[in-house]
């Protein structure tokens, strides 16, 4: 579908030569109607040589250049319109502004009244003009309203135009921007906008403001549809939010595909950022937000907007003053997550950024690590390593692996009976913006397990260590007696070294504050299966040569492996091949 939106002066024409190509009313306002001037915006649409096309009318007078900007602002293509008899005139003027401030490239001028005077005069001046805009050179009509003359080759140029637009992309992220909404009885909430990238499908779901909305019903061109793909004019019924709280400037989107930004640095076109005022009104979309203007280079500027927009690096919008009726600059985003400028001399310094600004790498450098999806929420390309769902700049990553071996060694410093570092605390003194970084920042240095990090073959303190050994010794002669807390205490091993050395695989935990050997309970279960019968606690402990304190959370240990079984009688017995992985 080709949408495209009319622009020019007031009273040359527009509605009335829509009325001609669509056979269908654009303005929807009595008022509008009595009078013989277009206030709002209009709708109207038809088919061309098996193209489907579908015209936003703008208002021309100065007073209605808001409602003229929410109309142009999300549309791919115009039709200048120029009258005969008037030719170029101030209005002209600022709506050619507003389509190269939008960066509207494709377009046609229609020169009307043609039959009230010679159209030559006037459209070479409409041509010279467009000429020095983002539409360059086009196509040029002259029409009449009272004869038909010309309405046969315009609809002609308009199918053409159809044909040169560059193909949209249907997998984009949706941004449909607002430019009415209304409700209809029995159907609730219903809005409708240019739909300039992606696909709308029945019942899907999508963000409006700080709301969930799901598509309950879509139509195009006046006809239900089960889906919508871009380019197109759409109607969206909504479930999820009342009339009251929608409108225009609102927008559609993609949810988590778009990140709103209240501070955005762009390169301005049309006027030196030291002419602008301070504080003008930004147009994108169907949106007009109050803005501060704050130069930072002859033709950069940062924005702060009263009302944050989904925008992304690469957007083209308009700076207007209101008081001025006038449009005084474009502007391209050139950055939607800018730095901070609080020291003196920031604003300085960023402009002069910006003149060198590499897309994707100032951001990632200046990040360090960027989420994957940001990318493309920001507009931006896809630069640095690759790292599972991050991407990150190299020099930070070479400084965090350069970081990293010190952190794990003053935290076992500062902690010697710990297993090593939790990964959230490595994450908090790397700076790593996710512990999902973690493991490639290690690569091939500390290691990484059950959710801490140390150092290869780091192991137990000498004191530990030499205490672990004495008992290593006795367990060889009896292997199922456990000290008791005394002799544990003089050996200098209270709970925390105990599970320093259960961590390190030196002693196995049955119970608290009992601790055999690692290979206790394995050992224990080959014992009782080979006394063959059903056996009590006390033919066990007597069996193992244990005691009472060790033998029965031993052998509830092995209940839990599934390598004995208690009979209910005060017995148990023998029933299972041993784990291939041992026991837990």
């Amino acid at each position: 579908m080709l949408v495209i939106a009319t622009a020019g002066h007031v009273d040359h024409g527009k509605s009335t030569l829509i009325r001609q190509l669509t056979g269908m009313e654009p303005d929807r306002w009595a008022e509008e109607r009595r009078r013989g001037l277009t206030l709002d915006l209009g709708f109207a649409w038809t088919r061309l040589g098996g193209e489907e096309i579908a015209f936003v009318d703008v208002p021309g007078h100065q007073r209605f250049v808001p409602n003229m900007l929410a109309g142009v602002g999300p549309v791919p293509a115009a039709l200048f319109v120029v009258a005969a008899d008037e030719g170029w005139m101030p209005q002209s003027a600022e709506h050619l502004a507003a389509l190269d401030a939008f960066g509207v490239e494709h377009g046609l001028v229609a020169v009307t009244k043609s039959d009230r005077a010679d159209p030559t005069g006037a459209t070479a001046a409409a041509l010279q003009e467009t000429a020095a805009t983002a539409l360059g050179e086009v196509p040029a009509v002259s029409v009449s309203g009272t004869t038909g003359e010309g309405l046969e080759e315009l609809r002609a140029q308009l199918a053409k135009l159809a044909g040169r637009l560059p193909p949209p992309d249907l997998d984009a992220d949706v941004r449909l921007w607002i430019d009415r909404a209304f409700t209809i009885k029995g159907a609730g909430t219903v809005v409708t906008g240019t739909l300039g990238g992606g696909t709308l499908r029945v019942g899907d779901e999508l963000t409006l403001g700080a709301n969930r909305v799901r598509i309950r019903g879509l139509q195009a061109l006046g006809e239900p549809r089960e889906s919508v793909s871009a380019v197109a004019r759409v109607a969206v019924n909504v479930r999820g939010v009342p009339r009251d709280s929608v409108g225009r400037g609102d927008v559609l989107l993609t949810p988590g595909a778009w990140r709103p930004a209240a501070e955005i640095d762009v390169r301005l076109r049309g006027a030196p950022s030291g002419e602008l005022h301070r504080n003008l009104v930004l147009h994108f979309g169907s949106a007009a937000v109050p803005t501060r203007v704050r130069p930072l280079g002859p033709d950069t500027a940062r924005l702060l907007l009263a009302t944050p927009l989904p925008l992304r690096t690469g957007d083209r919008g308009l700076l207007r003053d209101p008081g001025e009726h006038r449009i005084p600059a474009g502007f391209d985003v050139v950055d939607v997550r800018p730095p901070a400028l609080a020291r003196r001399g920031a604003a300085r310094a960023r402009g002069e950024e910006l003149t060198a600004l590499e897309p994707g790498w100032d951001y990632l450098r200046r990040e360090g690590f960027v989420r994957h999806e940001d990318f493309r929420a920001l507009g931006l390309p896809e630069v640095g390593e690759r790292l599972g769902g991050w991407h990150a700049d190299p020099g930070r990553l070479s400084q965090s692996r350069a970081e990293v071996a010190e952190v794990v060694a003053a935290w076992a410093r500062e902690h010697p009976l710990a297993a090593g570092i939790p990964v959230e605390a490595l994450r908090q003194r790397l700076g790593l913006p996710d512990a999902e970084l973690v493991p490639a920042v290690l690569a091939g240095g500390p290691v990484l397990k059950d959710g801490v990090v140390r150092e290869p073959g780091a192991g137990l303190t000498a004191e530990v260590q030499s205490a672990v050994e004495v008992l290593e010794e006795r367990f060889a002669e009896r292997p199922f007696r456990a000290p008791e807390a005394d002799e544990l205490r003089k050996l200098g091993l209270g709970k925390r070294e105990l599970a320093a050395a259960v961590r390190a695989g030196r002693l196995r935990a049955i119970a608290d504050g009992v601790v055999l050997a690692p290979d206790a309970p394995e050992r224990a279960a080959e014992a009782l299966a080979a006394l063959g019968e059903p056996f009590t606690v006390s033919r066990a402990r007597q069996a193992l040569d244990s005691t009472r304190r060790v033998m029965i959370p031993l052998l509830e240990h092995l209940d839990a492996a599934g390598l004995t079984e208690p009979l209910g009688d005060g017995t148990r017995r023998t029933c299972c091949e041993r784990p291939e992985n041992g026991l837990p």
